[in-house]
């Protein structure tokens, strides 16, 4: 057990320090009074059972687990349209406390299961008692409708083990291109929906400026 909590223990702190580093971005636009392409960001390190599935399912050495899995630390962007999905991969490709060392397009290229997403593997240093550690890392930056699909997609893996009756394969891509149609209808109005947005965050702050006045 101590073997498998020193392993894990970088994932974790690459994940506990990227996730205040993401979220500090969306901080700076909320101070900014500008619209933020992130939503809300969440991480997590894979679980060690979930590690050695997908290394016995790819057929990975143990001693190369490091190397070959890119996901053991996980992160998860969330957007609100299709457009800030590309924006948030730019202030990504920029930032110079990590490594970008592959990006795959699951929007323009989606998968035949229907799922659409944007991963960037990244190399990360987390500075250790022993020195620095380059980890690999994933993030993931989706829209809510995608992430809804996703999150369902992955319960059914589970429960069929990847290997889905027809009429549920086919609900699924129906699904996915109905949650990707509300992606596009949202991004036609989204010049609508940020006013809103931010008219109702002036209101709320003006509010408070009056409540705390009264005090």
């Amino acid at each position: 057990m101590k073997d498998l909590e020193q392993f894990l223990a970088p994932y974790k702190q690459a994940v506990d320090e990227l996730k205040i580093k993401l979220r500090g971005m969306r901080t700076q636009f909320d101070l900014d009074s500008s619209h933020s392409p992130i939503e809300f960001v969440t991480g997590r390190v894979k679980p060690i059972a979930s590690i050695l599935d997908k290394a016995n399912q790819k057929g990975i050495p143990l001693d190369q687990l490091e190397e070959k899995i890119q996901d053991i630390a996980g992160l998860r962007i969330m957007c609100q349209f299709v457009e800030d999905i590309h924006l948030v991969v730019g202030l990504l490709r920029n930032r110079n406390d990590f490594k970008i060392i592959e990006e795959r397009d699951y929007i323009s290229h989606k998968k035949t299961s229907g799922y659409r997403s944007y991963h960037v593997v990244i190399q990360y240093p987390v500075q250790t008692i022993y020195g620095e550690k380059n980890i690999l890392a994933e993030i993931q930056i989706r829209t809510l409708a995608m992430n809804f699909w996703a999150t369902i997609e992955h319960s059914l893996n589970y429960k069929y083990k990847g290997d889905f009756p027809s009429d549920i394969q086919i609900r699924l891509k129906r699904a996915a291109e109905a949650a990707f149609r509300l992606d596009e209808e949202m991004s036609l109005i989204r010049g609508e929906i940020q006013e809103a947005q931010a008219y109702f965050t002036r209101n709320k702050e003006l509010k408070q400026q009056e409540k705390n006045n009264k005090a």
